[in-house]
Formats: C-alpha cells, sequence, structure tokens
C-alpha cells in the first residue's frame, strides 16, 4: 500500500483496490499497523491525501469498518437521526441489514458513544407503524 500511495508520485488505486477488498479483516488490521510504522501517516491519512470522491469514501469505509464494524454502524444509524429530518434510506438499509447480524453490540456501541439508547433515537424521529417495525427489527425493549 506504501509503495501504491505515499511511496510514488501518483497513486496506484487498482493496488488499494486488491488489498482492501480481497483481504481479510484481521490481515487488513495488521496492514494497517504496520503502514503506520513505515509512513508518516496513518492509512486513513494517506487515503484522504491521495484520493478524491467516491473512490476515497469507499475505502475510508473500508478502513472504519475493519477497526471497528460496530462503531461504523452506530455512526451511520446516529448521522441518519441527528438534527432536523430522518435519513430514512439511511436508517431503514442499516437496521434491516444488521438486524440478525450484530444489532445488540451495535445499541451497545450507540449507547456507549452518543449517551443514548439507538430505540430512543428511533422513537424520537419515527412514528406509527414505521416505528413499531424499526423498534421490532433493534428488538427494543418495552420501556426503551
Amino acid at each position: 500500500l506504501y509503495k501504491a500511495g505515499e511511496g510514488r508520485w501518483g497513486t496506484d488505486e487498482s493496488k488499494f483496490n486488491q488489498i482492501l477488498a480481497a483481504r481479510s479483516f484481521a490481515h487488513l488490521r495488521a496492514v494497517f499497523d504496520e503502514y503506520s510504522k513505515i509512513c508518516k501517516y496513518d492509512i486513513e491519512q494517506s487515503i484522504s491525501r491521495e484520493m478524491s470522491g467516491d473512490l476515497k469514501d469507499g475505502m475510508l469505509t473500508i478502513v472504519k469498518c475493519v477497526r471497528d464494524k460496530t462503531g461504523y454502524f452506530a455512526e451511520r444509524l446516529y448521522k441518519s437521526m441527528k438534527g432536523l429530518g430522518t435519513d430514512d434510506r439511511t436508517l431503514v438499509r442499516v437496521v434491516v441489514t444488521r438486524c440478525e447480524v450484530d444489532m445488540e453490540q451495535i445499541k451497545t456501541k450507540f449507547l456507549r458513544t452518543y449517551y443514548k439508547s439507538l430505540s430512543s433515537f428511533i422513537k424520537g424521529d419515527t412514528s406509527g407503524d414505521y416505528r413499531r417495525v424499526l423498534m421490532a427489527l433493534v428488538r427494543a425493549e418495552r420501556d426503551d
């Protein structure tokens, strides 16, 4: 990765794709640790310096998921509901895709990070059947 980015003029984006898309999370964590030892920037900083647009966003998303998958999804849920309005597309996509995978861990991470339960955020941003379905999918407690 260093030779494909910071170690040369220009960026070999295909090498980043090849490594980030094909290696296991454990392997990538080890690569990121080693990368920070040989480069004055960590992998996130290097990606931000070397890439732009959707490619940069995609690569940074992979790195975030590798470093802390539940943290990544807790952040996506938080951002989908914070402030005025709700990003329903993101909220539904994350809840539906994670509800049978790691929702309990995401709820715990959400609470530890934002000091409020995921279900309280859902209650505050949704209503009616939409709220009931989301609450059922996150398996919210009745008294949450």
